[in-house]
């Protein structure tokens, strides 16, 4: 953590989570990656006996769900998976532009190098995921390196709010994903990010960030119109 001694502290403790957080983590990712589909029903029954558990810590799930705008909930009636809302995505974007630019301008100025090595492996493991058209790793790691940054400033936390509200954008992301190019364009900003890091260039800091995640909402109209059932 820029700032800090991380060796002074010992390892976290391990966290066990509750059922009705293991389910919500699982509907979510099935959400988020585009396995179900918006407008598809859910029934609590069937995810209880999915996952093994019993309907009460699947209420307690979908009810977050339901709460971040993944899920539309009808008492009485169904429960299906909403449809991808741009206002909310846009907004999402707003907050995370925000704390990212304050992230990487920290960690700009402290020109550390120690923090170096952490992300250019975390960019090495996903250009290899780009190679093997390994999509779901490729994800994975797009979020690993954005969340190393904000760890590395001590600002996680900031971090999991974002990841909270962050279904509708990460679903238009996964519709864009799979489109020629994109893959090779996250890594050449994620590229220019370390870069500008590792030179302590401030204002190529930002215009790196500021590409980065402007990419897929510049892109909304032409994913709507090809997809129009999503929305």
């Amino acid at each position: 953590m820029v700032g800090d001694v991380r060796s002074s502290v010992g390892p976290s403790p391990i966290k066990r989570i509750s059922a009705s957080q293991q389910v919500h983590a699982a509907l979510r990712d099935r959400i988020v990656s585009l396995q179900l589909l918006p407008g598809q029903s859910l029934s609590r029954t069937e995810v209880s006996e999915t996952y093994g558990v019993s309907q009460t810590p699947v209420r307690e799930a979908m009810q977050r769900l339901a709460e971040e705008g993944l899920l539309l909930i009808f008492p009485q009636s169904k429960t299906e998976v909403s449809r991808i809302d741009i206002d909310h995505a846009r907004e999402t974007q707003f907050l995370r532009l925000s704390v990212e630019l304050e992230v990487t301008r920290r960690l700009t100025q402290a020109h550390d190098p120690a923090v170096l090595p952490e992300i250019e492996t975390i960019l090495q493991r996903q250009e290899r995921a780009r190679e093997a058209g390994d999509m779901g790793e490729f994800f994975v790691l797009d979020r690993s390196f954005h969340r190393t940054l904000c760890g590395l400033v001590g600002v996680e936390t900031l971090w999991d709010l974002i990841t909270a509200r962050s279904g509708h954008i990460d679903r238009l992301r996964n519709l864009n994903l799979p489109d020629p190019g994109k893959p090779s364009s996250i890594i050449l900003c994620h590229r220019q990010i370390l870069a500008a890091i590792r030179a302590g260039d401030v204002p190529g800091a930002e215009a790196a960030v500021r590409e980065h995640l402007s990419g897929t909402l510049a892109q909304i109209e032409d994913i709507r119109a090809r997809y129009p059932q999503y929305f």
